[in-house]
């Protein structure tokens, strides 16, 4: 495990979100966390890459506590593409994936000639390099979210963090994504860490599984050993029929019922 969460807490004011979480996220694959909505998982998130303090407890990188890492030298080594992506308004493609480049520069902040080409590298890996001069605002949602995700990989970090990122895409358009970070954990062995609502998506894409109720750790594994009914039934209170997808040999969530109170 490169990073490791140790009985960690984070709240806003004086409200508890997370509550003394222990988990571990496996290097070089692809971890997905899944909870129902405020129980945790987008807070857990920015406390991970330093976006909001934690309270109490240690998150460690490579061993040693990001709270106390240097923050252009911890840019290096982590990215995240946030839920809610800042406005792009006005900037070229080209443009909006350098700034992925900020943490290496100094001075004038000019583009180095190994800046331009990782910003190439990352055009293309996302397949946005036909966009490259194009503004933002006009592109779709699923060109606007890969070009997002170009600009995380113009960081050239080992773990990339993403909070929802098939959010407000067509079923098309998160496949694209979604295969696109497969893609590149399985040729550039990048960790991923995200966050996903669709429980299908989660199992077929993922490596690593963690969930989450009322900001503590239900289960964390394999696919088959979170996908279950039982742990199903404590996340998110329903009643879950579990097969096999015949594609990816992951399970696959056929249908559910919510459980009533009696």
């Amino acid at each position: 495990m490169r990073m490791n969460v140790s009985n960690v807490e984070v709240g806003y004011d004086k409200k508890v979100i997370v509550n003394g979480l222990t988990i571990g996220i496996p290097d070089s694959q692809i971890t997905t966390i899944i909870g129902s909505n405020g129980c945790g998982k987008s807070t857990l998130l920015k406390a991970m890459t330093r976006i909001i303090p934690h309270q109490k407890g240690r998150i460690l990188l490579d061993g040693s506590e990001i709270q106390k890492r240097n923050t252009k030298e911890l840019a290096k080594e982590l990215a995240i593409l946030p839920q809610t992506q800042d406005s792009a308004s006005g900037l070229l493609v080209e443009e909006l994936v350098s700034y992925g480049r900020f943490p290496y520069q100094s001075g004038f902040g000019n583009l180095t000639k190994k800046d331009k080409e990782i910003i190439d590298w990352a055009l293309k890996s996302t397949n946005t390099n036909e966009l490259r001069n194009h503004y933002v605002d006009e592109l779709s949602g699923g060109q606007k979210q890969r070009v997002w995700i170009a600009m995380a990989l113009a960081q050239n970090t080992d773990i990339i963090f993403l909070d929802e990122p098939t959010t407000y895409l067509d079923m098309a358009h998160q496949l694209e994504v979604l295969e696109l970070l497969q893609s590149l954990n399985e040729k550039e062995k990048r960790t991923i860490v995200m966050v996903l609502h669709d429980l299908n998506h989660a199992a077929r894409f993922s490596n690593y599984m963690i969930a989450l109720e009322r900001g503590k750790l239900v289960k964390a594994g394999k696919p088959e050993e979170v996908m279950t009914p039982e742990v199903l039934k404590k996340v998110f209170n329903i009643d879950a029929v579990i097969g096999n997808d015949p594609r990816s040999n992951k399970p696959l969530c056929i249908t559910y019922n919510l459980i009533k109170e009696n």
